[in-house]
């Protein structure tokens, strides 16, 4: 049996999937991964670590069958630097490390006037990668002056496998060094930022063969030497691919960690308030916001108001409440905010508490709190044109039918609950196998989606006047604790 393999380097553990062009999935494997935090707002991992899950993933699939393709995704846009053998020169800083403030003041004062955001597609912020270039260069100057490369999480996996140095295109987006209009790196960010283009390998797209895997990656790993390699994707592209996002005008929210949403579109759309991102299908693009808590949000507050009953337990009680939860109304920053207010200080509240409120009011006004995020960005997609006209919902979060339910409600939209397992995995096994021709093309995926469920909206004028209140919330908020 002959299948291709598809490895994820998720922030919370590395997965490898077995995909066989007819069967679907045959097999997977996970191994977890460890954060690192040493200082408040820091964010890394071990690349060690990675690869050691690597291998272990792999080992354990790779004996069951013909491996004819790898194609690995990962999280984006981390920052690895490597000397000029290729070993890494210290942990991966995480796209959600925060240690940067200072420098992205500073670069946005020093090219306020070269229209960064127009010509990459990103506004300067901590995710960003030229500010931490330059608090590399200023925090740890002997390990800046020894780098020679730098790469993303799954550039960083391909390159251990092949010995190629690459990355994909995604990942150059996603570094905010990229000059969409050009077709080539911004030489004058990357100049203020204290890099250089040397630094940075050859763009690939996400199907192209970067190499093979070596003799030594092959004892490591239990992989066939001479198997082909493909450039891979980001894992939230792949998802979204996985998904069935194919058209301009679908949409699809992820209910997980973070609260993910990604709406295709034909054009490249630039908005502070957004994230872009290139599509797997050739010459489309992604619109793509991620809110910084949702699924983690939840957790905490089984944890800490909760007292550690199970999720299915809060969720009955949240649906005995009825919708708007009494009038309390939650606000969901409780570790900052990414988009669409991109504000690493904003705070999470409850507001309109009285005696009479009890745990299910409050864990309803989290669920509806996620849904009104959501709805903030379906704001703003239609204020730039693009309302969507198809939406799939994915991820841990879908299997709560409360959950769900609610976000439809907010939306107004028709919500069509994805089955599928390890979707970035997935999508960088169908790539490899695209790669390979194993595929006739892109469209191909749509035959392995399952649409399990339509969850239909029921339109409330409580869920209306709640995210009036909601949208009030912040600025108001921020005014009176500045």
């Amino acid at each position: 049996m002959s299948a291709f393999l598809g490895i994820d380097v998720g922030t919370t553990g590395t997965k490898a999937l077995l995909l066989d062009t007819e069967k679907g999935v045959i097999g997977e494997a996970e191994r977890p991964t460890q954060l690192h935090s040493p200082h408040a707002g820091w964010a890394e991992e071990n690349t060690t670590e990675w690869w050691s899950n690597v291998c272990a993933v792999t080992g354990e699939l790779a004996s069951r069958v013909n491996i004819c393709g790898v194609g690995v995704t990962g999280m984006v846009p981390c920052t690895i630097l490597l000397d000029g053998t290729g070993s890494p020169l210290r942990m991966s800083i995480q796209q959600n490390d925060a240690r940067t403030g200072e420098e992205v003041g500073e670069l946005n004062r020093k090219l306020a006037d070269r229209r960064v955001l127009q010509r990459t597609g990103s506004a300067i912020t901590q995710q960003a990668t030229a500010p931490r270039f330059l608090w590399l260069a200023r925090h740890e100057p002997e390990i800046w002056s020894r780098a020679r490369t730098v790469l993303g999480s799954y550039d960083y996996i391909t390159m251990r496998l092949t010995g190629e140095r690459n990355v994909e295109a995604n990942w150059a987006l996603e570094t905010g060094l990229f000059d969409i209009k050009k077709g080539d790196w911004a030489d004058d960010v990357l100049a203020a930022s204290g890099g250089s283009r040397n630094l940075l390998p050859r763009i690939r797209r996400a199907e192209e063969v970067v190499g093979r895997v070596t003799a030594a990656a092959a004892r490591e790993t239990g992989l066939p030497e001479g198997v082909p390699v493909v450039a891979g994707s980001a894992d939230h592209i792949g998802a979204t691919f996985a998904s069935g996002i194919l058209d301009d005008g679908d949409l699809l929210i992820k209910l997980g960690g973070a609260g993910d949403i990604m709406l295709a579109v034909n054009e490249p759309i630039v908005d502070e308030r957004l994230y872009l991102d290139y599509h797997l299908l050739p010459g489309q693009y992604v619109m793509s916001g991620c809110m910084a808590t949702s699924g983690s949000l939840i957790k905490w507050f089984q944890r800490e108001l909760g007292a550690g009953v199970p999720l299915p337990e809060l969720d009955e009680e949240a649906g005995r409440v009825e919708a708007g939860s009494g009038g309390v109304v939650a606000l969901p920053y409780f570790l900052g905010e990414k988009t669409p207010i991109n504000d690493p200080g904003a705070t999470g509240a409850f507001v309109g508490l009285r005696l009479t409120h009890g745990r299910g009011h409050l864990f309803r006004a989290v669920l509806e709190a996620i849904g009104f995020g959501f709805r903030h960005h379906l704001d703003v997609f239609t204020e730039r044109g693009h309302a969507p006209r198809r939406v799939r919902v994915t991820d841990g979060g879908s299997r709560s039918r409360v959950w769900t339910q609610i976000t439809a409600d907010i939306l107004g939209l028709a919500l069509e609950k994805v089955t599928m397992r390890s979707g970035s995995a997935f999508a960088a096994a169908f790539v490899a196998g695209l790669g390979e021709g194993a595929f006739s093309g892109w469209r191909d995926i749509e035959r392995f989606i399952v649409v399990s469920e339509v969850i239909e909206p029921h339109p409330c004028a409580a869920y209306e006047r709640n995210y009036r209140i909601y949208r009030a919330l912040y600025p108001t908020l921020k005014e009176v604790l500045s």
